[in-house]
């Protein structure tokens, strides 16, 4: 099975973007240069981590992509030790990510690693819920460090107190240290982030390969169902709307609440009245820290959170009202869940004969239901709580190179490598502390158009999903069940690709990420903007899903992703909510839609477009 080659595909430079490549890390590129890694690169398997990326990456926002390369990789190479598996190369065409796994190929020492493997990774899984309270309180104290960062303002003359208190320091030196501080914490941050999350799934995986060599026809699907019925804190910000769809209408108030769909004017409306007072202190409750969750997944600069954007929570509210006045059952359908998740569990445990298997199995089974919650709450610590503060401590950034002339806007902050902030930030003080104009106020604002036009033509471009040849076998268990890429999905993104038309196509393929048969209106929502659009009994057709997109759960029929394995994040949730799901299609939102017929089965993973 062949995709295009790296290099035939870097050599396709989109029309006025030519050097597009100084705009991101110089080791992101595929080369022709260096003979050694150019040969690697053409015979590496690259896939297009749409997962995490479905749109270019921002020169800034590469941040994260970084940051996780270096712990993901560590952690499995470095740390832990895992067997079958090094790191995760990353390259980047046109603003995408994409990623390869590296495999360790010598049988020897794939063996020399497990002793390592089994002592490392033992010690978490034995002492996983005292290990997990202690990373509680390192993120916490590391989110509370990131919110007393200061981002100072350069004065035309220091305070006094510099002279009266023999500081001995500047502004402009406390400028550049906490614009270090800041990054720094947030490469600190995603180290904690990879701390267990690869624990986590490889839980998942050393029970999935147990189960299937027990039950070698099990679907993966019917696996996942035993370790769903879980209760993390990533649902929290969802229950958190529910409490105050409740306390609305307890306290009456619930047709101010419900009076507009923006904030600010049913805010007013509330503070007229007591009792629309004592609704406004129990949201401000909420909102720290449950509205630090993220509009979209938390990995780029424009995902504003609820507190930036409180419209979004208001919808939520306003959904659940209307469905409590209904007489509708707002919970999600947890006993259900849990008493399928109990039978299934039952029924294959009843078929393994061995006794010493079956002890296998339960110890498995409960090493997965005890670290996997965790693969779901880390997202809020990370990717919603910090980043939500870490991008705006970002824009007070901004805001210094606004106001000494280097950009014009604070959003066009994103358009720098965070290398780039720095050295503007060292030109913008010691021209503050000599008395003289920045050269950055030349230099930056004709390269941040050039680059916001740049990111226009990346945006209209299309990634192919995978650059190589795939391996005759693709094995490698995070690839998987994470990312959804295995030999049969990658043939069926190849066989899409290859119609010309695809207006002539009736039937998508994908991972069956939760159980269910339903037919209905199909909504493709790339944004939370989009999102906002969805109408009770549709259903969601998204590049990949949001935590924080949870009060839409309560009016869909079913979800369809581009990407994602039955681990990623929509297939989670639909188990959770009892909803159909077909994760990992590749090129669902490119195919469907708004306004299309579709039948999702996401017991087999087959998608039918009624034309």
């Amino acid at each position: 099975m062949k995709f295009p080659v790296p290099h035939d595909v870097k050599a396709q430079t989109i029309p006025g973007t030519e050097g597009w490549e100084r705009m991101y890390p110089y080791q992101y590129q595929f080369v022709t240069d260096d003979p050694v890694r150019n040969q690697y690169e053409k015979e590496t398997f690259w896939f297009y981590d749409g997962l995490h990326y479905p749109e270019p990456l921002y020169p800034f926002d590469t941040i994260w992509d970084e940051a996780w390369y270096l712990a993901l990789s560590q952690f499995n190479n470095r740390v832990f030790m895992v067997p079958p598996v090094r790191g995760v190369d990353h390259r980047m065409i046109n603003g995408f990510v994409y990623i390869s796994p590296v495999p360790v190929k010598d049988p020897a020492e794939i063996g020399s690693r497990v002793p390592h493997f089994m002592e490392r990774a033992g010690h978490y899984y034995k002492n996983w819920d005292a290990l997990e309270a202690k990373w509680k309180v390192k993120m916490e104290a590391t989110i509370r460090e990131l919110e007393a960062i200061q981002i100072p303002k350069l004065a035309d003359m220091e305070d006094i107190s510099v002279v009266t208190e023999a500081l001995g320091e500047s502004k402009g030196y406390h400028l550049l240290k906490n614009y270090d501080d800041l990054i720094n914490l947030g490469i600190k941050c995603w180290q904690y982030h990879f701390e267990f999350l690869n624990l986590g799934y490889a839980a998942y995986v050393f029970f999935l390969d147990f189960v299937q060599k027990q039950f070698p026809s099990i679907p993966a699907q019917r696996v996942t169902q035993m370790i769903s019925g879980i209760d993390v804190i990533m649902y929290r910000p969802d229950e958190e709307l529910k409490g105050l769809a409740r306390k609305a209408i307890e306290l009456g108030v619930e047709a101010l609440v419900t009076s507009s769909t923006e904030w600010t004017v049913v805010e007013a409306a509330l503070k007229a009245q007591p009792k629309g007072v004592e609704w406004l202190t129990s949201l401000n409750l909420s909102r720290e820290p449950w509205f630090n969750v993220s509009t979209g997944t938390g990995w780029f600069h424009h995902d504003r959170s609820w507190n930036d954007q409180m419209n979004v929570p208001l919808s939520g509210i306003a959904t659940y009202i209307g469905k409590l006045k209904q007489g509708v059952n707002i919970e999600r359908p947890r006993e259900k869940v849990c008493a399928e998740r109990d039978r299934i569990t039952a029924e294959y445990r009843d078929l393994i004969v061995n006794e010493a298997d079956r002890k296998q199995f339960d110890e498995l089974l409960g090493c997965a239901k005890t670290v996997f919650p965790y693969v779901e709450n880390h997202l809020f610590y990370v990717e919603h709580w910090f980043h939500s503060v870490f991008w705006n401590k970002m824009r007070e950034v901004g805001a210094i190179m606004q106001e000494h002339g280097v950009i014009k806007d604070v959003e066009d902050v994103w358009l720098l490598r965070r290398d780039e902030i720095k050295s503007a930030l060292w030109d913008i003080v010691t021209a503050w502390a000599t008395g003289v104009t920045p050269r950055g106020t030349h230099t930056w604002p004709p390269e941040i158009e050039w680059r916001k036009g740049v990111m226009q033509k990346f945006k209209e471009w299309s990634p192919p999903p995978a650059i190589g040849i795939a391996p005759e076998v693709i094995q490698e268990p995070f690839t998987i069940v994470l990312w959804g890429v295995t030999n049969k999905s990658l043939a069926d993104w190849a066989s899409v690709q290859e119609v010309k038309d695809p207006d002539t196509i009736t039937e998508l393929k994908g991972f069956a990420g939760s159980p269910g048969i339903v037919e209905g209106i199909a909504r493709v929502c790339k944004t939370v903007a989009e999102v906002g659009q969805l109408q009770e009994g549709e259903i969601l057709v998204a590049p990949t899903t949001s935590p924080s997109w949870a009060p839409s759960f309560a009016k869909i029929k079913a979800c369809v992703t581009d990407v994602g394995g039955v681990m990623s994040h929509a297939a989670i949730v639909c188990r959770e909510y009892g909803l159909p799901a077909v994760v990992g299609t590749g090129l669902g939102t490119k195919v469907i839609r708004s306004g299309m017929m579709i039948r999702v089965d996401g017991s087999t993973g087959v998608i039918t477009i009624r034309r």
